[in-house]
């Protein structure tokens, strides 16, 4: 069940569902506001909490309209990406061999079968991605859990084009982006104790800013780092 609720100029979709609080959330790349309510929340409720909540929104609607875009992608030699906030150069390989993905101090190597194309390409370095948080989100998280006291049941790494992640609470579960693979790794961590202070306190509350300042004290920098890089080049789900 879901409506569009006005105040001024702004829109604000909102979505009725089986929870305990109010969650807002502004989504790329133009700014869509989305108020997740639980069911038998009051609407003027809902109605004052957008309200009081407008600046917050009008800033993150500004960062994200102002934040640079990587431009699209072709899986030509020579090509920028980045791994862990460094830059290399493609290089594209074709063997008759499965496909596999390489550093070296200058290079990203996509090695591919004779007849693959841009797509097949852009399908092995996302599962490639894919593996590089995985590996790291394991160490951070296990490196995290006893000094946060929490325990996800499971985490998940996948292409999110909405957030770099998100946590639910019911079921401790975790969600990673695969695009965090091109930050620097401290963009990562940041994201895991994000994530995992979620577990124990489900809203961005007073609370949870005193979980985060306690845990991380510097992750309001971590954050401005990571919302002042370039974002992926592509059509967002509207």
């Amino acid at each position: 069940m879901g409506t569009t609720l006005t105040i001024d100029d702004l829109k604000l979709d909102v979505v009725y569902k089986d929870i305990k609080n109010v969650h807002l959330s502004v989504h790329p790349p133009t700014g869509r506001v989305r108020i997740a309510a639980p069911h038998k929340a009051n609407p003027d409720v809902v109605r004052a909490f957008a309200i009081s909540k407008l600046a917050w929104i009008r800033r993150q609607q500004r960062s994200l309209l102002e934040q640079e875009r990587e431009p699209p992608r072709e899986y030509e030699d020579r090509e920028s990406h980045y791994v862990w906030g460094r830059r290399y150069l493609l290089r594209i390989e074709k063997k008759p061999l499965p496909p596999a993905v390489t550093l070296d101090h200058r290079h990203l190597v996509i090695s591919v079968r004779p007849e693959a194309g841009a797509d097949d390409c852009e399908e092995v370095l996302s599962r490639w991605y894919r593996t590089q948080v995985r590996e790291l989100a394991d160490e951070l998280i296990s490196k995290w859990e006893p000094m946060l006291g929490v325990r996800p049941n499971r985490f998940y790494v996948q292409r999110m084009k909405t957030m770099w992640g998100s946590c639910t609470p019911a079921t401790s579960t975790i969600r990673l982006n695969t695009e965090l693979a091109k930050k620097p790794p401290e963009c990562l961590e940041y994201i895991v104790v994000h994530e995992l202070a979620h577990l124990i306190e489900p809203t961005h509350s007073e609370r949870f800013v005193k979980v985060m300042d306690r845990a991380m004290p510097n992750w309001r920098n971590r954050r401005r780092q990571l919302s002042d890089l370039p974002i992926r080049h592509e059509k967002w789900l509207p």
